[in-house]
């Protein structure tokens, strides 16, 4: 019988140079086995600052996504247009973003994610204020596709800055700063456009960008400095990028077209969206640098929270979309009236994100994203069941329910998203989940636009929403209502599959 002898650790040679080779105990071995992803790396000098700067050119670029709703009625005037050639000024923004944050996410790669937020920030700035100082819509509605570039370069890779120069113990907190930001700046953008439109004119809801945008930069070039490594040239899967170009642009028409109806044109964009997702999946299947690695769809870490956060934002802005419709509608609220209540879901999650994140971080129970799930669910039944019943009191819990329940999605799911992945495809995760996040928000603007619009002509209305009448209005968004929440619950069973039979284990 032989004797096993204790050791861990022998010297060998080859080449010309000693090597140490490690034995692990086991249970070394099970956390080398957790961490084999990613490595952990020393503290970022400056991480909060760089964090507040990324932090507020998310907010800028999210502002600007939902700060024009406001002001297009002035624009349409000003421009003596129609609403089909003035609504380019928002459509192009969101198509141009989408269409190329995954691309952007595998630039980085060769640029480098600073270079390419930097790069990217000032395209942003000085697209702004060639918006500001348009002179015809077709000018405006192209320098709005240049502003958006700029935006999709530096929010593609916005999540995985944040991510890396945080350790493990910290990056749920510091994800949830995202959540907070992005949900102020999608739900406060049509307030603060009206503001500036009522006493500046529409054209400083672009000129307001400038000196922020001085201000940022000069900051940036000092502070924004982390170690980073590039590869060599850009290996760009041109014609997978030309693909999911054209699926995302078709697949956003197609959404934008529910509303009137299926024609033969929608049903047209329909087949080519189906079309070129399938040529995308196919190219990127054989390409042997695929611009989106079709692998990534077995991890089902990655995955089913990338599912659970878009049924998210789908529901959420069910009651984003509708709700000013209620209570203009309904309740006889004016649009600022409407944006001061609409205040109280962002209010919440700026406090309520990083607190989630931080209960993330501390406890790590894995079930935190499905409970969060769970209370949106419920706010959106209370607020079906109050805006029924014309229940103010309750429709504000409601609003307060949306806004925890966020809070205690948005940061784990964040989190959860970038943890599943190894840290050469960070750019990856982010891009592809801000292109998630976009598509959602156009998804649920499609969804809930449709379901109140199919309602209203089912009951033989055809007139604008706000003439409805009270009764007929809180009837169909109390149902829009409804299948939001269902679809919340479905994000909820997503949010639970995804850590059924994992242990509660700190992220690595």
């Amino acid at each position: 019988m032989g004797i096993v002898l204790p050791l861990y650790r022998c010297r060998y040679y080859q080449g010309d140079n000693w090597h140490t080779l490690h034995w692990l105990k086991p249970r070394e071995r099970i956390v080398h086995m957790n961490s084999s992803k990613r490595q952990t790396q020393p503290p970022v000098q400056n991480r909060r600052i760089i964090m507040l700067l990324i932090l507020t050119g998310i907010l800028m670029f999210v502002l600007d996504g939902s700060v024009v709703n406001i002001a297009l009625p002035s624009i349409t005037r000003y421009f003596n247009s129609d609403m089909a050639q003035s609504q380019w000024v928002i459509t192009s923004y969101l198509l141009t973003t989408t269409s190329l944050l995954m691309i952007f996410g595998k630039v980085s790669e060769y640029t480098g994610r600073i270079r390419l937020f930097l790069a990217g920030f000032v395209i942003f700035t000085l697209s702004s204020l060639a918006c500001g100082l348009s002179t015809s819509l077709a000018m405006l509605v192209l320098f709005r596709a240049v502003q958006a570039v700029g935006a999709a370069m530096a929010f593609s890779i916005s999540s995985a800055v944040i991510f890396e120069i945080y350790p493990p113990g910290e990056r749920g907190r510091a994800m949830g700063y995202i959540g907070s930001t992005v949900s102020i700046g999608s739900i406060a953008g049509p307030m603060l456009g009206g503001y500036l439109v009522d006493f500046f004119g529409w054209q400083y809801i672009f000129l307001i960008n400038l000196p922020i945008g001085i201000v940022l930069l000069a900051l940036a070039a000092r502070h924004m400095r982390i170690e980073e490594t590039r590869s060599d040239s850009i290996q760009m899967d041109w014609i997978g990028a030309v693909l999911l170009i054209l699926f995302i642009a078709s697949l956003m028409v197609f959404l934008d077209m529910l509303t009137s109806g299926m024609g033969f044109t929608t049903i047209a964009i329909a087949l080519i969206c189906l079309t070129s997702l399938l040529a995308f999946v196919v190219n990127e299947s054989r390409h042997h640098k695929p611009l989106l690695d079709l692998s990534l769809f077995r991890e089902k870490k990655f995955v089913l929270p990338i599912i659970s956060i878009t049924l998210l934002i789908i529901s959420s802005f069910a009651l984003f979309i509708l709700g000013p419709f209620y209570f203009q509608g309904v309740m006889g609220y004016t649009p600022s009236m409407v944006g001061t209540v609409f205040l109280i879901v962002p209010a919440i999650m700026t406090f309520g994100s990083p607190l989630g994140g931080w209960i993330y971080d501390k406890y790590h129970y894995k079930y935190n994203s499905a409970i969060g799930m769970l209370i949106v669910a419920a706010s959106l039944i209370l607020a079906s069941y109050a805006t029924r019943r014309v229940d103010l009191p309750a429709i504000l819990l409601s609003f307060v329910l949306m806004g925890l329940g966020s809070a205690l999605v948005q940061s784990p799911m964040n989190t959860e998203i970038m943890n599943a992945l190894p840290r050469n495809l960070l750019g990856t995760a982010s891009s592809f989940s801000s292109a998630v996040r976009y598509l959602g928000m156009a998804m649920g603007v499609s969804v809930s636009s449709t379901l109140l619009s199919v309602q209203l002509r089912t009951e033989g209305y055809q007139g604008s929403v706000l003439n409805a009448g009270p009764d007929l209005l809180a009837s169909t968004i109390s149902n829009v209502l409804i299948v939001a929440a269902i679809l919340c619950v479905l994000g909820m069973f997503t949010a639970a599959l995804r850590n059924v039979g994992a242990s509660d284990e700190r992220s690595v």
